[in-house]
C-alpha cells in the first residue's frame, strides 16, 4: 500500500466526493491507496491510521476530524517514517505534519462576506453569523475571512448583528484574537450539523424582534448548514427577503441555488485538491520534495502549504462554473437555464 487516506466522516456529502474523486485520480498509475473514514470519532481516525501503517504505507493523507485530537494519529505516523499530508484541515499543536493541502480558507470566508455586502440593500440590514466547529481550524479562518469585510460594514450601520451578543460587543474591532473568535463562535457554531443549524436558527428567529426580521443577510458556513437555515427563515412569514451564503457546491445546494433557496456557494473544485494532494504525494513516493506556496502556523510549527483558489457561484455562473466544467451533469438538476 502506498498512500493511506482518511477522511472525516461519510455522513457528509462533501467527503463522499473527496472518495471518488481521489478513486479517479489514482486510476492508470502505479501506486495504490486505500481510503477509510473516521465517522466523527477521534479515537477510531487513530485506529484508522493504525490500519494503514500496518499495510505499509509511505505516506499518509488524512482530513482530520478534530484537529487537536488527531495529532496521535500523525505522530504514531510520523515515528514509523511515514510522510503526513493534512488534507483540507489542519492538524495542530504537533510537529509530526509534513505538508497541508488547502483551499485558502481566509479567502472562502472573504467572499462569502463579500458577498453579502454586494447584495444587502440599504442599510441597518440585520446580520445573522453562523460558523463551523470550533474543533476545526477552518472554522475559524472561515470566519476570521468573514469578519476582516464584514466588520467595516457592521462598524458603519450597513449591518446590524442580530444573534451574537459577543460579535455586538466586538464590531467596532477590525482584527479579532482566536480567544475573541472563540467566544463568537461559542455562541454560533453550527457544528457542521445541519439539525444543529436548524435548532439555532430556529432559537434566534423566536428570540429576534420585528426590527431584526424583514430583508436580512445570513453568513452560513457550508451548504450542508446553509440549506437548513435558509428552510428555517423561508418558513418565518415576517422575513421577507434573505441572502445566505455556502460553500461546497453540494448538488443539494446548486438545486436549491437554482431554485432561488440559497444565494451563492463558494465552490472548491475537490477535483484540483485531490490531484495536488495525490500530485505531492506521487511527488514524496518518487524521492522529491513537493512545491508548496506558503504556510500555516498550527501552534508548534509552521507548516508548508499547497493552496488552491476558490470560485464564488450563484445563479448567473452556476452553469459555466459547474456544468460546462463536467463537474457535475445538467441532467442531475431541475430548471436549469
Amino acid at each position: 500500500m502506498s498512500v493511506g487516506i482518511v477522511l472525516p466522516t461519510k455522513d457528509e456529502p462533501r467527503w463522499v466526493q473527496d472518495e471518488q474523486r481521489f478513486k479517479e485520480a489514482l486510476e492508470g498509475t502505479k501506486y495504490t491507496t486505500e481510503i477509510l473514514f473516521s465517522q466523527g470519532s477521534s479515537a477510531k481516525e487513530k485506529e484508522n491510521v493504525e490500519t494503514l501503517i500496518n499495510k505499509g504505507i509511505d505516506v499518509l493523507i488524512i482530513t482530520p476530524h478534530d484537529g487537536d485530537a488527531a495529532a496521535a494519529a500523525a505522530e504514531a505516523a510520523k515515528k514509523e517514517g511515514i510522510t503526513v499530508i493534512a488534507y483540507d484541515r489542519l492538524i495542530t499543536n504537533t510537529d509530526a505534519v509534513d505538508y497541508f493541502v488547502t483551499f485558502d480558507s481566509f479567502a472562502v470566508g472573504a467572499a462569502q462576506g463579500q458577498y453579502l455586502i454586494d447584495n444587502a440593500g440599504g442599510s441597518g440590514v440585520p446580520l445573522y453569523l453562523y460558523a463551523g466547529a470550533a474543533s476545526d481550524n477552518n472554522a475559524f479562518l472561515f470566519f476570521e475571512g468573514a469578519w476582516s469585510v464584514l466588520q467595516p460594514k457592521i462598524a458603519d450601520g450597513t449591518f446590524v448583528i442580530a444573534n451574537s451578543s459577543e460579535a455586538e460587543a466586538l464590531k467596532d474591532k477590525a482584527k479579532l484574537t482566536r480567544d475573541e473568535m472563540s467566544k463568537i463562535i461559542g455562541q454560533v457554531t453550527t457544528n457542521w450539523d445541519a439539525n444543529e443549524a436548524k435548532n439555532k436558527a430556529q432559537t434566534h428567529l423566536t428570540a429576534a424582534s420585528a426590527n431584526l426580521k424583514g430583508d436580512v443577510a445570513i453568513l452560513a458556513p457550508n451548504d450542508g448548514t446553509a440549506r437548513s437555515i435558509a428552510d428555517v427563515f423561508a418558513a418565518d412569514s415576517a422575513i421577507t427577503n434573505y441572502v445566505i451564503t455556502g460553500q461546497d457546491a453540494e448538488k443539494a445546494s446548486i438545486q436549491y441555488i437554482i431554485d432561488g433557496k440559497q444565494s451563492m456557494t463558494v465552490f472548491k473544485d475537490v477535483r484540483t485538491l485531490v490531484k495536488d494532494a495525490m500530485g505531492m504525494a506521487v511527488e514524496i513516493l518518487d524521492g522529491k520534495t513537493p512545491e508548496t506556496t506558503g504556510s500555516y502556523n498550527n501552534g508548534k510549527i509552521d507548516v508548508k502549504a499547497k493552496q488552491t483558489d476558490v470560485i464564488v457561484v450563484d445563479k448567473n455562473n452556476v452553469k459555466a462554473e459547474l456544468i460546462d466544467s463536467g463537474y457535475y451533469e445538467a441532467g442531475e438538476f431541475t430548471g436549469l437555464e
